[in-house]
């Protein structure tokens, strides 16, 4: 069973992670970026984190968590920028019983009607590991939200998150999770975290909050790496990290054919056995039928980051190529760049720490890699996210240091 890594209970912040310990945080200078990258004002507020970007019909959205001054709670707040600069500052939802966690957190989409889906995590019981999924839509660009509902609805005090949005043809969106329900209630580890497996759900959602095709994917999935999805012209494609029996964690995906879903395919036989959960999920992004797949592993000692390809909407993979410069740490991320090319991010460590790195890569080979910032691999730096906009590709991460954090927002042309 997973051995769980220390919790650090900050209000309700937990750690899930398999890790080495974690490293100093970095000065502040290290916020510094590349010579090509230029940094952009954030609009998050202070010791704000957990971003995520997403493309919008107009601009890319950046949604946070930030503590609400003088309480417990916590802000789940969003803005769009365009045209040069960023919208004011929103509030999706504020509460103190929001689950605020380095590696899973909260996201925005907008789909081609212009709605807005958001979702976030939320405590559903006493348990370290009792939180659902909650949703909420907006039709007016985020000036007003619906009531929130529930993504999963088993009724289980169990985990449920490391959630993927993605549009769907005709408005409404795909959404799939890691979902607990199989390890509620059981046993003497960690309050029923380990007490049975973690499996992958997929439901659709429209604006109303109304699910369809609610149904289990996989019946048992490492517990918290993320997933990622990206829809083709056939449906919905998705990655996670597997788990099986013998403790084999590599990356597989499943794919939506028009008459159904396949069933789970590795991406590659990495063959990384490992007792924990890595907290190193793969990510997706597709461009009609060419979709690019990008991930970490460290199976045999060895770690890389790879991306793989597929000129038919994941119905066949090429070839992975390798993208890290030797010393990866993952934590990826990967977009779409034309027909041909894809733009890989993770985390490179360095003498000093991280950076933050990226590189376009193609079937036929690599680019060379560029320094997007630099970073450390501390939990508190989370997870960079990317999005394009026009000629215009968006980073997004988490610089942490002795005396907080801080959402830091760059771009730089393709």
């Amino acid at each position: 069973m997973m051995k769980i890594a220390a919790i650090l209970l900050v209000t309700l912040v937990t750690g899930c992670s398999a890790e080495a310990p974690t490293p100093p945080a970095p000065t502040a200078a290290a916020a510094r970026t590349g010579p090509d990258v230029e940094e952009i004002a954030s609009p998050a507020g202070a010791d704000a984190a957990e971003p995520f970007l997403s493309a919008a019909r107009d601009g890319v959205l950046l949604s946070w968590l930030e503590p609400v001054p003088g309480g417990k709670d916590f802000a789940l707040r969003f803005a769009r920028y365009r045209d040069g600069g960023w919208s004011k500052p929103k509030t999706i939802v504020q509460r103190a019983d929001l689950f605020v966690n380095w590696a899973d957190f909260p996201s925005i989409v907008e789909d081609e009607k212009g709605t807005l889906f958001a979702h976030w995590l939320q405590k559903s019981g006493k348990g370290t590991y009792a939180y659902d999924v909650k949703m909420a839509t907006s039709t007016d660009g985020g000036a007003t939200w619906g009531t929130p509902f529930l993504l999963n609805r088993d009724g289980t005090q169990s985990e449920h998150g490391f959630v993927s949005l993605a549009p769907l043809r005709g408005g409404g969106v795909a959404a799939t999770w890691l979902d607990g329900r199989k390890m509620a209630g059981g046993g003497d580890h960690e309050e029923g975290h380990d007490a049975g497996d973690m499996t992958l759900r997929y439901a659709t959602v429209d604006v109303k909050g109304t699910l369809s095709t609610d149904f289990e994917i996989d019946p048992r999935t490492c517990e918290c790496c993320a997933t990622g999805m990206a829809t083709t012209s056939a449906g919905p494609v998705i990655v996670y990290r597997d788990r099986s029996l013998a403790e084999i964690r590599d990356i597989s995906y499943v794919r939506y054919t028009g008459t159904g879903w396949t069933q789970p395919s590795p991406v590659r036989d990495d063959g990384w056995k490992i007792a924990g959960c890595p907290v190193n999920g793969p990510q997706i992004d597709a461009a009609g039928d060419r979709l690019a797949i990008a991930w970490f592993t460290e199976a045999n000692q060895q770690p890389r980051v790879y991306v793989a390809f597929s000129d038919d909407g994941g119905a066949t993979l090429g070839t992975p190529v390798v993208v890290d410069d030797g010393k990866p740490a993952g934590r990826v991320d990967v977009l779409m760049l034309d027909g041909a090319k894809a733009l890989v991010t993770w985390l490179e460590q360095t003498a000093g720490g991280a950076e933050l790195r990226a590189r376009r890569v193609s079937p036929g080979g690599v680019e060379p890699s560029s320094r997007i910032a630099d970073t450390t691999t501390a939990r508190g730096a989370g997870f960079a996210r990317t999005a394009r906009s026009g000629p215009d590709v968006f980073f997004a991460w988490t610089e942490q240091t002795p005396s907080g954090k801080k959402i830091h927002v760059a771009r730089r042309r393709i």
